[in-house]
């Protein structure tokens, strides 16, 4: 057997790239070594420059398309490219292919993850829905970082290196229309930009400013760097699929777990009427906050707690939730955890909607619904992040395997 070629970073090989993988890249081999390639697509011929050494695995860019896939074209954005800004992962990509990309991603994540089995991935019908307003100028929250000489910029690939930019074209066009990216910045790392729905686009200030966001009906007071869904299309997108899964009735009690600014909860309640109530769980805060502000007129109770403390079963009596009918599930990227799912399967909702933002940890947490009885019954993922690896799902988990 020939011996392996012992490869450094900076070295070049020449790979036909495999599948996609998680996380904005594909799989390529070379002499039996894995290699997890950016700027690359299914079945091109390339040349990759090898960037990160990993026992199991190596990470690289592509440099060179020697045959190229019928899906790529030339990035819009000239900064999108090997060693430039990693902020956007598929300008190579034509838009219908990019929304593919992400569904064969989250079908990847439930089979590999979620142990669902092919048949059962297949029944769900997964693709990935186009938000409105087009794949640039959609994001309304921008973080620069400037560099030693205070130019503003975005950060590499996996660095905390800045590369300088003229422009960014997925943020949203009033936030491009500021001097942000004309001036120097010396005396700062982060410079925080917001766009809200109901105002003009302006930087965050230190202590941050109050804006107002309009999603569902329902005016929400936040924290100008707190958080809020960065398209301004989402919000509303996944509160719609959200009710159309879990289809609350009125008298119904529902749980919003991770509930933020009470976007969910103010949804839920109006679905719920007088007769019916919601319980809010969140631990941040300024969160808490914003949301006993936004909901005050509303049939909500809001806790403060992190949701593991919230649903755990020793709390007193008088603490404790109370049975919920519904749950929404809406938790940080990492996901909500086995012991989270098993606290809500007790309590025993007739359905969960899980919003999620990262289809592994929704693929983890899948697991352990099926691992206590429950179905993935439904779901629907959007484009949420376009020319990013990003996709956001909404999930409807329901007890019972029939």
């Amino acid at each position: 057997m020939a011996a392996v070629t012992e490869l450094y970073e900076g070295d070049k090989v020449e790979v036909t790239v495999g599948p996609i993988a998680h996380g904005g890249h594909c799989v390529a081999r070379h002499e039996g070594q894995v290699i997890f390639v950016r700027h690359a697509l299914p079945g091109e011929r390339v040349v990759v420059e090898i960037t990160e050494l990993h026992k199991a695995y190596l990470r690289g860019d592509c440099v060179e398309v020697l045959a190229a896939s019928a899906d790529r074209i030339t990035p819009r954005c000239p900064y999108a490219h090997a060693n430039g800004c990693g902020g956007c992962d598929l300008q190579h990509v034509a838009s219908p292919a990019q929304r593919e990309w992400k569904a064969a991603v989250v079908r990847e994540q439930l089979e590999r993850l979620g142990k669902l089995d092919a048949a059962e991935v297949a029944a769900l019908g997964v693709t990935v829905d186009a938000l409105p307003g087009g794949d640039e100028g959609w994001r309304t929250r921008v973080r620069y970082r400037a560099d030693a000489l205070g130019r503003p910029g975005l950060l590499k690939h996996r660095s905390n290196e800045v590369v300088a930019i003229g422009r960014c074209a997925i943020a949203h066009p009033e936030i491009q229309q500021l001097d942000v990216l004309e001036r120097r910045w010396p005396d700062t790392d982060l410079i925080d930009v917001v766009k809200p729905s109901t105002g003009s686009a302006q930087l965050v200030q230190d202590p941050p400013q109050q804006i107002v966001e309009r999603a569902a009906g329902h005016d929400f007071t936040i924290s100008a760097g707190g958080f809020w869904q960065v398209h301004p299309a989402s919000a509303d997108t996944l509160v719609q699929a959200v009710l159309e899964l879990l289809d609350p009735r009125p008298g119904e009690h529902a749980w919003d777990l991770y509930g933020g600014a009470g976007l969910f909860a103010a949804a839920l309640a109006d679905r719920v009427g007088v007769t019916g109530a919601v319980t809010m769980v969140e631990s941040a805060r300024d969160g808490v906050a914003a949301a006993r502000g936004n909901l005050a007129a509303l049939p909500v109770r809001v806790v403060e707690a992190t949701v593991e403390r919230a649903l755990h079963r020793d709390r007193r009596p008088k603490e404790r939730l109370p049975q919920p009918d519904v749950v929404v599930l809406d938790p940080p990227r990492t996901g909500a955890g086995a012991a989270v799912v098993r606290a809500i399967t007790a309590a025993r909702p007739r359905a969960v909607a899980y919003v999620a933002c990262d289809p592994a940890a929704l693929g983890r947490d899948v697991r352990t619904f099926r691992e206590q009885g429950w179905q993935l019954r439904a779901l629907r993922a959007f484009d949420c992040f376009p020319q990013t690896h990003h996709v956001e799902c909404v999930a409807l988990l329901t007890p019972g395997r029939g």
